[in-house]
């Protein structure tokens, strides 16, 4: 199976490519459009800052390449965020195939930002979710989130905030948390990404 990263100046590729090889795939990190329009999946994961990542996206003319594929299309953490229609971070416009908001948190002081730390999912049903343990546990760090909205096909809190950790529309995919982080969770999605879907 070709599965392509998408390089664009944030962080997080070689923990992804560890855990493609933990299930026995092999990925590539690039921002080759071609490349990316031929791969079987795409895997657009991200740590880093909304309007450089979105200036090095259109620079490449990356822009315009990811929202137009067909094959599924997983975001991470900033990858989903910059997959929404504009982001507080800097008042940045974003990709757009989700149409919602990224919002900052603004919570009570007892609760820190960064969100850092474990959470459990309340999933819809999804293909995504086969096989998924019982006790859902993922990896989230983050200061921004995207409110629940109709694509919402999983869930999560912090604080008094309930906020989507997992988007879907058509073949798009958006995990807020770190699956490639996330243990057996985040081991079964990445598995369902690349073999269910």
């Amino acid at each position: 199976m070709n599965i392509a990263i998408v390089k664009y100046n944030a962080g997080n590729t070689r923990s992804v490519l560890c855990a493609l090889q933990r299930l026995g795939y092999e990925g590539i990190v690039t921002d080759d459009q071609k490349a990316l329009e031929s791969a079987d999946r795409v895997i657009f994961p991200g740590v880093g800052e909304a309007s450089t990542a979105m200036a090095y996206l259109r620079e490449k003319g990356l822009d315009q390449v990811l929202v137009n594929l067909k094959q599924p299309f997983l975001g991470i953490c900033l990858g989903m965020q910059l997959m929404c229609a504009r982001s507080e971070e800097n008042n940045t416009t974003t990709l757009g195939i989700f149409d919602v908001p990224v919002r900052k948190f603004r919570l009570t002081c007892e609760y820190k930002v960064p969100h850092m730390g474990w959470n459990t999912l309340s999933c819809k049903q999804d293909n995504l979710f086969m096989g998924l343990p019982e006790k859902r546990w993922c990896y989230f760090v983050h200061s921004y989130y995207v409110p629940l909205c109709s694509s919402t096909i999983a869930s999560t809190e912090y604080g008094s905030q309930e906020f989507t950790a997992i988007l879907h529309r058509d073949n798009f995919y958006g995990c807020q948390f770190h699956p490639e982080k996330s243990a057996e969770s985040g081991e079964m999605i990445l598995k369902n990404f690349l073999e269910v879907l």
